[in-house]
């Protein structure tokens, strides 16, 4: 009996809580986000906004800026800038970024599956 009423509670609780995947579209929300992110993960190394634009190709300078930035606000991306002249910038993946490739290679992985059963 015990059980069945803990089984009710963590139902209702599941079903007023807010959907955690509601947060995660938030976080990763626009259409070059995910790519963005999965190649900092991926690379995993420091890389130039150049090679990364053209990595996510045919994202715009102004696109990458803006997820960049955004990414970096939440803690998702480094940017280191070297005092040099030109300036160099790069990019990589936090440590916080870094948890999510197990979860991205899963979502690679089911798209090279089945992407083409989705664009058919």
């Amino acid at each position: 009996m015990e059980t069945k009423v803990t089984a009710d509670i963590s139902q209702r609780s599941d079903a007023t809580e807010r959907c955690p995947m509601v947060d995660f579209v938030n976080l990763v929300s626009g259409k070059w986000a995910i790519p963005i992110l999965y190649r900092l993960i991926v690379t995993g190394r420091p890389i130039r906004f150049l090679e990364l634009q053209r990595a996510v190709a045919p994202i715009t300078q102004k696109e990458l800026t803006k997820q960049l930035r955004l990414f970096e606000q939440r803690g998702l991306v480094k940017r280191t800038i070297y005092a040099e002249v030109p300036p160099r910038v790069e990019y990589e993946a936090s440590e916080l970024a870094v948890t999510l490739r197990g979860t991205l290679d899963s979502l690679a992985t089911w798209m090279r599956t089945h992407g083409s059963e989705l664009l058919a």
